[in-house]
């Protein structure tokens, strides 16, 4: 049995899912059940104002609690990366393309944020996204705007309000929409969300018997660049309520992880790159265990020390930010976002707004 969020884009990625186990395990049934969360219910307000961490997976991990069903499927980039105690992230699959795409209103149609005219409206929901947008494209004015795809595309399509809007590529392909797409977003124009791209299975932590079921999902590269990324934001503390971007890649056997911290108006950032290996060979494991987790994620089907590198390598680039100064700038972007001022803020004034500290 499995349980998804309601949605259009959720079923097909757990269609997807479910697809892929049943080819895999051929003589098993799965059931699908439809459920909302409290992230899909809130759709007046921004994602990074709302402040519930388990936002889109709370309702859901009830479920698995209570035995109603057997794993969940999600986007990766929307679980915490501390997880509550009793459940692991028990596959990660192959990733999507993790990049961030533009949608141009239909008079827009061929144009790229370069060529937009000044002082065009772009939608976006991202913290993360509208901090490096405006610090790269400054003659350009981004707001909120919220929904699910549909109703993001139907606000742009339908209306003068927008000239754009930014979206997870990943998001726009499994809908089959990529002719939407009117630019893809690299590394150097905007770095992605933590996990975006990805789709993650969650379980029962004790569970021997559906961990080994799913485990064949697992995606050896994605998983080790997950981790990197997950430990990365986790070390820094963020979540949807501050600008923290990654980039990662797996070549040669060598994991490269991309990390950046911004001020809400873009104009302060720390943008580091490290390194590591991750040739190591697979080794035995029986049982569940929970010291195998890293950020959340059990995977018995990927070297343990490549595991491990690939955490301590996120953790070591968060480390090398925060001695620069990016706690200063995370706690300043988080007391602006809770104050509720505006995202062209200089965070330099922020030391002014009370809000909490962030270690």
């Amino acid at each position: 049995m499995l349980c998804l969020w309601d949605g259009q884009l959720a079923r097909i990625q757990t269609d997807s899912v479910v697809q892929m186990l049943q080819e895999r395990h051929p003589h098993l049934c799965f059931e699908i059940v439809a459920m909302s969360t409290t992230g899909d219910k809130i759709l007046d307000t921004a994602l990074s104002k709302i402040g519930e961490k388990s936002l889109f997976t709370k309702e859901l991990e009830n479920a698995l609690e209570r035995n109603e069903v057997d794993l969940v499927v999600h986007s990766l980039k929307d679980l915490p990366t501390t997880l509550p105690p009793g459940f692991t992230i028990g596959a990660v699959c192959k990733r999507e393309n993790p990049h961030d795409a533009v949608v141009f209103h239909p008079k827009y149609s061929g144009k790229t944020l370069d060529s937009l005219p000044d002082k065009s409206v772009v939608g976006t929901s991202s913290l993360r996204r509208a901090a490096q947008l405006k610090r790269k494209f400054p003659q350009l004015e981004f707001r909120d705007i919220r929904g699910n795809l549909n109703t993001r595309l139907r606000k742009l399509d339908e209306k003068e309000d927008f000239s754009a809007i930014i979206l997870a590529a990943a998001g726009l392909r499994r809908m089959g929409w990529n002719s939407r797409i009117g630019q893809i977003l690299s590394p150097t124009d905007c770095l992605y969300a933590v996990g975006q791209g990805a789709l993650a299975v969650e379980v029962r932590a004790k569970d021997q018997e559906i961990l080994e079921l799913v485990s064949v999902l697992h995606d050896r590269e994605t998983v080790l660049s997950c981790i990197a990324e997950r430990a990365f934001m986790k070390r820094l503390e963020g979540g949807c309520s501050v600008p923290v971007a990654v980039s990662t890649t797996l070549k040669d056997s060598q994991l490269y992880l991309t990390g950046a911290v911004y001020s809400l108006d873009g104009a302060e950032r720390l943008q580091e790159t490290m390194q590591t290996s991750v040739d190591f060979p697979q080794e035995d494991a029986d049982g569940p265990n929970d010291a195998m987790q890293h950020v959340g994620i059990s995977a018995k089907t990927v070297p343990h020390q490549a595991q491990r590198a690939a955490e301590k390598l996120g953790m070591e680039l968060a480390e090398l930010l925060l001695r620069q100064g990016a706690g200063q700038i995370l706690t300043v972007a988080r007391q602006l976002n809770e104050a509720g001022l505006p995202r062209g803020s200089s965070g330099r004034a922020a030391p002014q707004v009370p809000g909490p500290h962030l270690a």
